[in-house]
């Protein structure tokens, strides 16, 4: 119990320090209309936190599949995922983690097609690549249905959050500020960098016991 308990924080800690919810709201409300109203907001946290869960389970029980379709070393994908996480750690420290707006063709489609919500929001600004990485990484470090059940409720529950700060981005917004709302996500990036650092190392050093036999 004590072994799932601290398995359960430490990925719940990463899925958080990785989805930045407060951040990502801001950058939720920068895509979306200026008047939108709190009844299409709510719609929209329902629609984006939906495609995420959905998402996840995918790349849970997929992602090995893909490793071995490539012919991927988990420990490699270690490194490369520890290297996309850190890239996105700089960018938060930096205050620069912003998603690409969408040109007016774009934004027009969106509209009609009312996918705001799935894309850009969901994928990739909340479920971007530094999540996939780290959901394989986590899914090859498992090694019961217990683990994976730890990892489910860790994301389940981000999930949850990242629901509640779309939902109620208006207001994080209006209290908190663009400068709180940038002390948060730099705070993150910090911890992301040093969960990163340790992906990488520990893929190294694995990936040494490998090849110089």
């Amino acid at each position: 119990m004590q072994d799932f308990l601290a398995s359960f924080l430490q990925q719940g800690i990463t899925f958080f320090a990785i989805m930045d919810p407060i951040g990502v709201s801001a950058i939720a409300l920068s895509v979306l209309h200026s008047d939108i109203t709190k009844s299409q907001i709510k719609h929209v946290a329902n629609k984006a936190t939906t495609t995420m869960i959905i998402a996840f389970f995918v790349v849970l029980f997929t992602g090995e599949f893909i490793l071995q379709l490539f012919g991927i070393d988990e420990n490699s994908l270690k490194v490369m995922g520890g290297i996309v996480l850190i890239l996105m750690a700089i960018q938060m420290v930096n205050g620069s983690k912003k998603s690409k707006k969408p040109t007016k063709e774009e934004d027009s489609d969106l509209k009609e097609q009312d996918d705001l919500s799935v894309i850009p929001i969901a994928i990739p600004i909340a479920f971007g690549t530094g999540i996939f990485s780290t959901i394989i990484i986590f899914k090859h470090q498992a090694q019961s249905a217990t683990d994976l059940l730890s990892i489910s409720l860790a994301f389940l529950i981000n999930a949850f959050f990242m629901y509640l700060a779309l939902r109620n981005s208006i207001y994080i917004k209006k209290y908190l500020g663009l400068t709180g709302q940038n002390i948060i996500t730099k705070l993150m990036g910090l911890i992301v960098g040093a969960i990163s650092v340790q992906f990488i190392i520990s893929g190294i050093i694995e990936l040494s016991k490998i090849y110089l036999k």
